[in-house]
């Protein structure tokens, strides 16, 4: 699961700024250690590799990179912060969600407010905001964190299976209970009849390992404008109402599968479940935290190791067959205002060479350094500088300009970032736990949702 790639060396002398007091060319050269989440997609880790190769020409600073799939980063920096052998900069899809706010809590994060302060202009406000965590041993907040990233809540659907149903995307309901109706009595049916097999209207994400099942499950509270944090981060689950929205965003989320309206395998799902059955055309729908399931088809249109007929059917199914929208209008007929989770990376207060990794860090976030990373993604991740959000990239296709439109639209944070005790909650993923207590051990929903409260106060209180 691990590749490293060590750059080449360079004695070039470094520039002014945080570039400053380069060692002479017949000094030791310096080497930082970086830790990095796999991408996804290889114009990701190509762009990646390219910023290092310009960084190391620029500075003289060799990068030794070890990249990891996503669920070994935190179980390896959690063995590195035991061990006092930490990388000097570190970043993992999963660290905002599961650990930063706990680890800036415990005073084991290094301030960048140096590296961020000049820079902060180009950044939108809710990326920075995800970056200023409180540290309990300093009693402040700072940047314990550079944000790198972005994503939101999208649905992915089969536009020619909808056909295939019965129905168009015009015929999809905008209000909420209507919305749920239509997918699991009129398209399954639909889609049954047609061909004959067992296809499911929905693929909706309840396991246990799966951020997925969350991060959905979050839409659904925020239907029922449930708020489980104020402002300060304090709890808000005695308030009766936020207990009765609670109930009803559970129901709704359940009843899917209680109707059997989701494959049964949906209760042990991981992350990339929705996204297989997806592409094999095993559900109709699904909602997913990235549009990482439309750009699979892109990448297959360009991908040169495959067949002129599998990327003609990848280009078809992006163009044409996959359609990128957002979820119906929330109960009381309001909008939902999406929650994004911006993704950051990290330096440790152990780490051996924090200025080095400053540097770094301020040479990967200049735009023409940032920019190729995030769109290498093709379209998973959304910019957190105001310059890269206005790219033409974002402007080239229906399913970007809808991740586009969404995020412009406006979104809200998640409560780990106003009490960082959510992040055990989600790494428990007590959310998912909650689901499987009524779909799988047949708890009602009233006394799932006690229990979930219960376990919110104890840990986060």
């Amino acid at each position: 699961m691990k590749s490293k790639v060590i750059g080449a060396v360079s004695l070039a002398v470094a520039a002014a700024g945080l570039f400053a007091a380069a060692a002479p060319a017949f000094a030791q050269q310096k080497t930082i250690t970086v830790w990095w989440g796999k991408g996804f997609y290889r114009s990701e880790d190509d762009a990646l590799l390219e910023t290092i190769k310009k960084f190391e020409a620029k500075t003289g600073i060799k990068v030794e990179l070890s990249q990891y799939a996503i669920q070994d980063m935190i179980p390896k920096t959690v063995a590195a912060l035991d061990a006092g052998t930490v990388p000097d900069v570190a970043y993992s899809d999963s660290y905002d969600v599961q650990a930063q706010g706990k680890w800036a809590y415990e005073g084991k994060l290094e301030d960048l407010s140096d590296v961020m302060e000049p820079i902060k202009g180009r950044f939108v406000q809710n990326t920075l905001d995800a970056s200023i965590l409180y540290n309990d041993v300093t009693k402040k907040k700072a940047y314990y964190g550079f944000p790198l990233k972005q994503q939101s809540m999208h649905v992915q659907i089969w536009n020619d299976m909808l056909e295939k149903a019965g129905f168009k995307q015009a015929d999809i309901p905008n209000d909420w209970a209507g919305y749920w109706t239509f997918w699991c009595d009129k398209v399954q049916p639909g889609i049954r009849k047609a061909t004959g097999q067992r296809v499911y209207a929905v693929g909706q994400p309840m396991g246990v390992e799966s951020t997925d099942a969350f991060q959905s499950f979050y839409t659904f509270m925020d239907a029922y404008h449930v708020k489980l944090v104020d402002d300060d981060g304090k709890l808000t689950v005695d308030d009766p109402k936020v207990r009765e929205n609670l109930i009803h965003a559970l129901k709704d989320y359940t009843d899917t599968y209680i109707k059997g309206c989701t494959p049964p395998s949906s209760t042990t799902w991981k992350d990339p479940d929705n996204n297989v059955a997806f592409h094999n055309k095993t559900i109709v729908m699904t909602h997913n935290f990235t549009i990482s399931i439309a750009a699979k088809w892109y990448e297959d249109s360009q991908n040169q190791a495959l067949t002129p007929e599998q990327r003609e059917a990848g280009k078809k199914a992006y163009e044409q067959d996959i359609i990128t929208a957002s979820f119906p209008k929330a109960p009381d007929g309001s909008t939902i205002r999406y929650r994004s989770d911006v993704k950051t990376g990290l330096v440790f207060t152990a780490a051996k060479n924090k200025a080095e990794a400053k540097q770094f860090i301020s040479f990967l976030l200049q735009e023409e350094n940032v920019r190729p990373y995030i769109e290498g993604a093709l379209g998973r991740w959304f910019p957190v500088t105001k310059e890269s959000q206005e790219s033409p990239f974002w402007q080239a296709d229906k399913h970007r300009k809808a991740v586009y439109a969404q995020f412009k639209g406006g979104t809200a944070a998640f409560d780990f970032t106003k009490n960082w005790k959510f992040t055990i909650l989600n790494n428990e993923n007590v959310w998912a736990k909650a689901m499987n207590r009524v779909v799988s051990e047949k708890v009602p929903v009233d006394k799932a949702v006690d229990e979930l409260i219960a376990r919110i106060k104890q840990v986060a209180g």
